[in-house]
């Protein structure tokens, strides 16, 4: 029996690759900060270890034995200050948890990166893919630089890695509305606005099985983009609309209101205003390394939705 470790076991995908690895009779162990905390997986009895990814005992400990580690807690920062201790603290915690792997012995890392650490496809008569790469310093955005360093990080170290890096994810679980704020807004009625803007979408299920793929077919060293959907943001809004029986967007921001709001958005309190300020590296992705090497299979977009509204009704946050 694969025996595993789920780091950020109580966040969204980390959640869902404890049901995933669950599902397949797998032995999983869940790392948490709190003790009491259960995330979205409550209804699951996984053997919950109390730790800490600054703190390498910690890690050991609950690492050993194990054949595979899922690390899906990396660093989250999202500001347009700071943006190097951002880097070298998201680098410090990414260390910590490669020097514990490899103390454990671990045969393999399963890390959870992100689709920015794609860059614009250098051909272009493609959609983008794992042969394009995000330059650093090119977004003026912690995310997006703490992200790229911890993928190279991580590829380049002495521990067996493989690096799957998600698109926009969505779907049932996400306690924390990490990236589902706009999908509960959305829903209720919230969101007359919308602007021009493609990107990638893919079911939170679907990665979660991915990543557990990725123990078995994932080629170590190599990183595989998750997506499934490319759509616009208008048609995203619109599914979420009709699907809660709401009006759709209906006012258009221009590309110089947008702008604008970035630009002013600047002088709020913390300096950002969250993904807007990066929008402009959206893009349509290519998943087809995923499906051809790991079997990435992908659920119907409207049922995702569909999912996701009836888990947040569940929940109350409609």
């Amino acid at each position: 029996m694969t025996t595993c470790l789920v780091l950020g076991a109580t966040g969204f995908i980390g959640g869902q690759i404890v049901r995933s690895a669950m599902a397949r009779g797998w032995q999983v162990r869940a790392l948490r900060r709190d003790p009491i905390s259960v995330g979205a997986i409550g209804d699951l009895r996984p053997d919950w270890i109390t730790g800490n990814l600054d703190d390498q005992a910690s890690l050991i400990a609950a690492m050993r034995g194990c054949d595979v580690v899922f690390h899906s807690a990396a660093a989250y920062p999202h500001a347009a200050k700071k943006i190097d201790q951002h880097v070298q603290a998201a680098l410090a915690q990414m260390r910590t948890v490669l020097s514990a792997a490899h103390e454990a012995k671990i045969d393999r890392l399963i890390y959870t990166s992100s689709f920015t650490t794609i860059g614009p496809a250098s051909d272009p008569n493609r959609l983008a893919d794992e042969r394009d790469c995000y330059q650093p310093g090119s977004s003026g955005d912690a995310y997006y630089e703490a992200k790229w360093a911890m993928e190279v990080e991580a590829l380049n170290s002495e521990v067996p890695v493989v690096a799957l890096c998600p698109s926009a994810v969505f779907g049932p679980g996400d306690v924390h509305l990490s990236v589902s704020e706009i999908v509960v807004e959305t829903a209720k009625g919230h969101m007359p606005v919308y602007f021009d803007a493609t990107f990638g979408a893919i079911d939170v299920r679907d990665v979660a099985d991915a990543h557990v793929a990725a123990v078995e077919r994932g080629r170590i060293g190599e990183r595989y983009l998750l997506s499934a959907h490319n759509i616009t943001l208008l048609d995203g809004l619109t599914l979420v609309a009709r699907a809660a029986s709401v009006r759709p967007p209906r006012i258009k921001i221009g590309s110089r209101l947008l702008k604008a709001i970035i630009a002013i958005g600047q002088y709020l309190p913390g300096g950002t205003i969250g993904h807007l300020r990066t929008m402009r590296f959206w893009q349509p992705l290519n998943n087809a390394k995923a499906v051809n090497e790991l079997g990435l299979a992908t659920r119907p977009m409207a049922d995702t939705i569909l999912d996701a509204l009836a888990w947040f009704k569940t929940q109350g946050y409609l």
